[in-house]
């Protein structure tokens, strides 16, 4: 039998490679997917190089005239981060990739044994500004039904799924289905060192993070959860929030993973938000599995999002996730059914629970 270290076995500073090694332990199969990961590792150090050069490597946030497949407009650093991924991962066992930038699937190795799906540059519109921007990706293993049926599947059956940050540090968090890793790119030999292993997501939490400019599009449950929220102390929460909003959810979901806290992106009223704004299957799809993995939780409002199943390439989805009991609360102002609205001084409505 063959031996794989558990999370939690391996030291700080570790290197990527030799922290894949041991996991994977000689097993030909979990050598694929560590290869994998290695691949995207890759890509996103050479994708650090652009984007810690700033202005000096040309206006990297400048949309380029074209959009996405997704309708997106396109900027320059999208662009080359694609390529960058797309270029590591034929040096790995990829059969198909999936991407934010592309019409439709990849093949990259019609006999590889994993499929892909990337965001190659999540907040891309911050590059310019110098605001954390990121890289998120998902894996399934390869179907041998073709492209199609190796992604529209339910996010549960997910092999491996994380981020690369781009920030005052690069920082690579993901999951092979046995807890979350955490690594940093030290710029010294430009090696992923692990910085901690068997993360977790605080279970409470007094930080939330959404879009309040929103406000008059949401539906009743999220207006009543913020108004709530807002109360503080004396509302139904019975204690003080702050407010988060960074417009990246790379760089928001990091800050739930350092110190906790929930993030809201729900479906709202105006046209074209109706089924929510962010990806399924390369942006809450791995980052519910990441979350998951870190005992916290993952919802579109009232379903899990791991068992969500993509139909379309770029399906939007309503995502709400975090620490687990804010995000079952925030479940029950959907559920309830002692929920009511009634006046309130803030903002017009507020929710009372009668449990």
């Amino acid at each position: 039998m063959t031996a794989h270290h558990a999370p939690g076995q391996h030291a700080v500073g570790e290197s990527l490679d030799a922290y894949l090694t041991a996991w994977a332990g000689g097993d030909a199969s979990r050598a694929t997917l560590a290869q994998c990961i290695a691949a995207l590792a890759e890509a996103g150090a050479a994708i650090t190089e652009a984007v810690v050069r700033g202005p000096l490597e040309g206006s990297l946030g400048v949309e380029i005239g074209a959009a996405n497949a997704d309708g997106d407009k396109q900027r320059a650093l999208d662009v080359l981060a694609d390529q960058k991924i797309v270029a590591g991962l034929k040096t790995a066992d990829v059969a198909y990739y999936a991407s934010e930038e592309e019409e439709a699937i990849l093949t990259l190795n019609p006999r590889g044994a994993l499929a892909v799906a990337v965001d190659p540059l999540d907040g891309s519109s911050n590059i310019d500004a110098n605001i954390s921007v990121g890289t998120i990706f998902s894996v399934f293993p390869a179907s041998p039904a073709g492209a199609t049926a190796s992604f529209f599947r339910p996010g549960h059956e997910q092999i491996a799924g994380g981020y690369i940050v781009y920030g005052p540090h690069v920082a690579l968090v993901f999951t092979l289905g046995e807890g979350v890793a955490h690594f940093v790119l030290d710029p010294i030999d430009e090696t992923f060192k692990l910085v901690a292993d068997g993360v977790k997501v605080t279970p409470s939490t007094r930080e939330y993070a959404i879009n309040a400019s929103n406000y008059r599009h949401w539906i009743p449950p999220i207006r009543t959860f913020i108004d709530d929220c807002v109360e503080g102390a004396q509302g139904p929460h019975g204690k003080d929030f702050n407010m988060r909003w960074v417009a990246s959810l790379v760089a928001e979901t990091h800050r739930i993973f350092v110190r906790g806290g929930v993030f809201l992106y729900p479906a709202d009223q105006r046209r074209g938000y109706e089924q929510g704004r962010l990806r399924l299957l390369y942006e809450a799809n791995p980052i519910a599995f990441l979350v998951e993995q870190a005992g916290g939780g993952a919802i579109d409002g009232f379903n899990r999002i791991l068992d969500k199943q993509a139909s379309t390439l770029h399906q939007r989805t309503p995502l709400i996730f975090g620490s687990v009991e804010k995000v079952k609360r925030i479940s029950s102002y959907y559920t309830n059914v002692h929920f009511e609205s009634t006046p309130s001084p803030l903002f017009g409505q507020r929710g009372l629970f009668h449990a």
